[in-house]
């Protein structure tokens, strides 16, 4: 399914963007992408473009997008299924979101977080996961979950978006690519 997002300039996105399924010419251009958006950000890693190149490999990504500009991939997001108390659940986890430093503040990454949350309930998900700052993700509906839980960072970080009533107790395990990150 592709989303021009043009007809929604009024809502502020660039009239030229598209966002579309990652295909596999993509790699190349969404590891830049990311790799460009993490570098010098007070929270990245520096192992998200490795991060997303595992879950590929694994077949792990329930949803990746891209977000073109005039023909570039501008901006990338993942969605990946996460655990909940050591089970599989229909979770998923939001990320990694990036945004080529030169067109963020644009309103780039909203829609591809948009879009990715919208499939996500069309795939029937009964929730979604972050790790991220409350001030942004907040806009989507996320905010912290008694009960749900995320070892390691502040718990103001990590939060919910329940797609159904039902929010799961527990502690979140995101897939294996995510290894070493906190």
């Amino acid at each position: 399914m592709l989303i021009l997002c043009g007809l929604y300039a009024s809502a502020g996105a660039p009239p030229d963007m598209l966002i579309r399924h990652e295909t596999p010419d993509d790699g190349p251009a969404i590891a830049a992408v990311v790799e460009r958006a993490f570098t010098d950000h007070p929270h990245g890693s520096g192992t998200e473009a490795a991060i997303v190149r595992a879950l590929r490999a694994a077949d792990a990504l329930v949803v990746s997008l891209v977000a073109e500009v005039e023909g570039q991939v501008r901006g990338y997001v993942a969605a990946s299924a996460v655990q909940v108390a050591g089970q599989s659940t229909s979770w998923h986890g939001l990320g990694p979101v990036a945004v080529e430093p030169a067109v963020q503040g644009q309103g780039i990454g909203s829609w591809l977080i948009a879009e990715c949350l919208a499939q996500l309930r069309r795939k029937a998900s009964s929730g979604c996961v972050v790790l991220g700052e409350p001030g942004y993700y907040g806009r989507f509906g996320f905010k912290a979950a008694s009960g749900l839980v995320y070892p390691g960072p502040p718990s103001e970080f990590f939060m919910a978006l329940p797609f159904k009533s039902c929010v799961p107790q527990g502690v979140v395990a995101y897939h294996e690519a995510f290894a070493g990150e906190a």
